[in-house]
């Protein structure tokens, strides 16, 4: 049975991820060193596709008559924080910036895998975020390949 509440919750969960990757393909992209120019355009397609996952969940919560979230995961400050103290020790490399993304990454996946794990989710919820999800995996295995390849 579908459940408005539930729908509400998970999609506004979801928004919050969305949320946590703009910021933390934002703050990779202030990392990045100029000889890291050919990861700028992938991290800027990152947030363009995480504003539109997030757009289309804020029109889906709108839909159901409530309140969009606007903020961040706790979890998603805790891991930027902890990505900035990282830093501190093993600078911005490459490296290092390829793996704080697929830590994102693996996050993002999890986070879709239990939304669609949701009893009562509407079937055209269930669509919407399937197909997110595919975009993510995408992304992950894009950000996977770079960082094997520097290590």
């Amino acid at each position: 049975m579908e459940n408005t509440a539930i729908n509400t919750e998970t999609l506004n969960d979801l928004i919050e991820i969305n949320n946590d990757r703009i910021a933390g393909y934002q703050k990779a992209l202030e990392d990045l060193k100029p000889e890291d120019n050919d990861l700028k355009s992938l991290f800027a397609e990152m947030v363009r596709q995480s504003q539109n996952n997030k757009s289309a969940l804020i029109q889906e919560v709108q839909v159901l008559g409530t309140d969009a979230e606007k903020g961040t995961t706790t979890s998603g400050k805790i891991y930027r924080a902890w990505m900035d103290v990282k830093a501190i020790f093993t600078g911005h490399d490459r490296e290092t910036i390829l793996n704080n993304c697929e830590f994102g990454e693996d996050a993002a996946k999890r986070a879709y895998k239990m939304a669609l794990e949701t009893e009562g989710l509407a079937k055209h919820l269930v669509n919407l975020i399937s197909s997110q999800q595919a975009t993510l995996k995408a992304s992950h295995d894009q950000i996977k390949a770079l960082r094997d390849r520097v290590l």
